[in-house]
């Protein structure tokens, strides 16, 4: 098994990286978002990413990037240790930051072959999907969201 050290990359090292990969003729799946705290709809959701190609870039917002989508109070959990979680997954093979609001510029320097977005996007809207040859939507996995899980803590320990 490989460690998540050997997954977490920054952006200049995974496009040698993928380069290679394509060279060999490997098809580079890339996907992204917060992965704010970590659940099962994510795992899922990853593991199905996963399986549509060789190889599964992961591209995950800083902490900078998610408070200016999400707001002041997000992310909960630090980049560093988002990073760390995914890259832990058997399903990831590599994990990437980027600081924009949305990863256009990471998918146009990385050129990867498949986009996966989750089913809570209309494949219309999906960023990216002109640089790529197939963008593909994963249902959406009902009850399993960072939102739910937030929510659930506050009703639990409010006093």
């Amino acid at each position: 098994m490989r460690s998540h050290r050997e997954k977490i990359k920054e952006r200049e090292e995974l496009r040698h990286i993928a380069a290679g990969l394509v060279r060999a003729g490997k098809r580079i799946v890339f996907t992204n978002g917060c992965f704010d705290i970590l659940h099962q709809g994510h795992v899922l959701y990853l593991e199905e990413a996963r399986a549509k190609g060789d190889c599964l870039i992961v591209g995950v917002n800083t902490d900078a990037s998610v408070r200016q989508i999400k707001g002041d109070k997000k992310p909960i959990v630090s980049q560093e240790g988002r990073m760390i979680v995914l890259a832990a997954l058997e399903a990831v093979d590599y994990v990437v930051p980027f600081d924009e609001p949305d990863p256009l510029a990471l998918i146009a320097y990385l050129r990867p072959h498949i986009l996966v977005k989750g089913g809570d996007w209309d494949p219309r809207q999906v960023v990216g999907r002109d640089l790529v040859e197939e963008t593909i939507i994963i249902p959406y996995v009902e009850g399993h969201s960072t939102t739910g899980i937030v929510e659930t803590i506050r009703q639990r320990f409010s006093s």
